[in-house]
């Protein structure tokens, strides 16, 4: 931590040291750009999460060089099992090729993992540090005032700071007020039973669009939660009871088994998913939002580390092509790239939660998938992003053998035995 009053310069000064800030710092720092990462929390720190890596996540750690042993925590899978109004329960397995598809980490032990990978490949990460102030001079570089007193100067600043982006607030780039497209509730279980052991989603009819979820993780714990978008009929005041009432459904008491035990309590946090309406950019291009900041979470699930990923990887692109002079035409490539990709497949999905929105939709779709093999194959890697979900009406995208590659770490972090 510098002394107050003194300062530092980089060429790009990232907020937030999450899977968004982390991967960013990676990717520029390899390219030989001077990175400075602020956080205000120490690592390693809790991070409220379902903790679920879908394909498009996994692809993308693999990626930045993670190595799975590095995560305490790290669980893969090899199926998923989903359960519709109606009763009806499937097991959807992900394809036997090498790789793995889906996996489970606490954001406690994936986030450090990403900080000690970011430092490796030398960034700078100053932790236990808020940013509270920042501003853009014409012409000039961003200054950031840090909390310790000291200043930040840089040519670009990435806000990667979470879905109320002190940042943005800072410079006034967003609207007031905005609360999240999805409220979700976790808990952590341990000795939980058997069947606890694969990944399970609930569709149940008073959350729909919204779902239940048991996420295994290794010795016998479990993250058990469920997310509803915020529009829905249960009303974010009764999460308390609603969670109390799921927790006690006999098919969900089944899955934790009779010995499942609360690690703690559960806790609560909003989700963003608008990122087709939401400004990616500020200061004329020198300031980027990313990952939550620029609100990417999926709009199908709520999911966000892979859309936290992407958005990191796409800023850095367009930076790095766009060099220290260019910030509006970074912005314009950040943008162009973000909707040819990511907003694409977030109309898919949001077609699709309209589907998920009545119980005729939610009991209508799983007998579809499962009519035929190809269905039966193919739905859990595209409900896992294992190819983009928007692909067929994406032709740019397409790519020979895209939806038979192998999955992420192929060699390294199969299947766990009992999935």
């Amino acid at each position: 931590m510098n002394q107050a009053g003194s300062s530092r310069s980089a060429d790009v000064a990232i907020v937030g040291a999450g899977p968004a800030g982390t991967a960013a710092a990676i990717n520029l720092a390899r390219a030989g750009r001077s990175v400075v990462v602020v956080d205000k929390a120490r690592f390693p720190r809790d991070k409220c999460c379902g903790d679920g890596l879908t394909s498009a996540a996994l692809r993308h750690l693999d990626h930045l060089g993670l190595d799975p042993s590095a995560v305490a925590s790290w669980e893969p899978l090899g199926g998923v099992r989903i359960r519709i109004p109606a009763g009806t329960e499937q097991r959807f397995a992900f394809p036997d090729g090498p790789g793995t598809y889906a996996a489970v980490a606490r954001r406690s032990d994936l986030d450090a993992a990403l900080v000690d990978l970011a430092r490796a490949a030398g960034a700078e990460v100053v932790e236990g540090v808020a940013v509270t102030g920042a501003e853009v001079a014409p012409g000039g570089p961003v200054r950031l005032t840090l909390g310790d007193g000291s200043t930040l100067a840089s040519w670009y600043a990435l806000g990667a700071d979470g879905m109320w982006s002190p940042l943005r607030k800072l410079l006034s780039a967003g609207a007031a007020g905005y609360l999240g497209d999805w409220h979700a509730v976790r808990q952590y279980f341990s000795h939980t039973g058997p069947e606890a052991r694969e990944m399970w989603v609930w569709f149940e009819e008073d959350l729909l669009p919204g779902y239940a979820w048991s996420f295994p993780l290794p010795g016998g714990g479990a993250n058990v939660g469920f997310g509803i978008h915020r529009h829905a009929d249960v009303p974010t005041g009764s999460m308390k009871a609603v969670w109390a009432d799921l927790l006690d459904r006999p098919h969900v008491a089944r899955v934790l088994g009779p010995d499942a035990t609360p690690d703690g309590p559960w806790k609560a946090w909003p989700i963003p998913a608008r990122i087709g309406s939401s400004p990616l950019s500020a200061a004329g291009g020198r300031v980027i939002f990313v990952g939550d900041a620029a609100r990417a979470g999926d709009t199908m699930t709520g999911e966000g580390i892979a859309q936290a990923l992407e958005t990191a990887q796409l800023a850095s692109t367009a930076i790095l092509t766009a060099g220290a002079g260019a910030p509006s035409v970074a912005a314009r490539r950040y943008r162009a790239t973000v909707t040819g990709g990511l907003l694409a497949d977030d109309l898919l999905g949001r077609a699709f939660t309209r589907l998920m929105s009545h119980t005729r939709g939610a009991n209508g779709w799983l007998p579809v998938a499962m009519k035929t093999e190809w269905g039966r194959r193919q739905f859990a890697p595209w409900m896992f992003e294992h190819f983009p979900r928007a692909l067929p009406a994406t032709p740019y995208r397409w790519r020979r053998g895209i939806l038979e590659r192998p999955g992420a770490f192929a060699g390294t972090a199969g299947p766990h035995p009992a999935a």
